[in-house]
């Protein structure tokens, strides 16, 4: 399968769990939210420029809003995924290594210590931002804390496990 019609298919393909599944999954408690669907950035190539990536975001965030009848809660999160990544994969993986060219963001690529960090980091600001959009309208400080974490232990979970099930097992550790 050719690289745009795969990032075609994983686009819809999280799009569409998120928006016509965990969205209307019944909460488990009004802190646990399961929020899956920004790890198509998180999946996207080494390679992909910044301003590709925020284009990609925005695209997949608002496709969200359009699904949950929200006012760009999703594609400003998204952004904030889009524009921090970069800096984080520069930061965790180190810049001389061959896969970069080719690779992606995983577990096989980046080792689960640097992966796991890689993907807390932006699921907690993926969650943080809109979380606190949310908050801003209810103004309740311990449903603001409380959502972030437990949504973001949450969405961790579903996506390692996501990570674990879809990625080549092939794939070796870069460094």
């Amino acid at each position: 399968m050719s690289d745009p019609i795969k990032y075609l298919f994983r686009f819809l393909l999280f799009t569409g769990v998120q928006a016509l599944v965990l969205d209307h999954v019944d909460p488990l408690h009004r802190f646990l939210s399961p929020i899956v669907y920004f790890q198509f950035l998180l999946w996207m190539p080494f390679s992909i420029s910044r301003q590709w990536l925020l284009v990609l975001g925005f695209l997949l965030g608002f496709a969200l809003d359009l699904f949950s009848h929200s006012p760009g809660l999703h594609a400003s999160a998204c952004l904030w995924v889009a524009y921090l990544r970069a800096p984080l994969v520069a930061l965790l993986v180190p810049s001389d290594t061959r896969e970069l060219k080719t690779g992606a963001p995983g577990i096989y690529s980046m080792g689960l210590p640097s992966y796991a960090l890689f993907m807390f980091i932006l699921t907690f600001f993926h969650h943080t931002w809109l979380v606190l959009l949310e908050w801003l309208n209810a103004g309740d400080f311990v449903y603001f804390i409380g959502k972030v974490f437990f949504s973001s232990l949450l969405s961790m979970l579903l996506m390692l496990i996501a990570e674990l099930l879809f990625r080549p097992l092939r794939k070796r550790r870069i460094g």
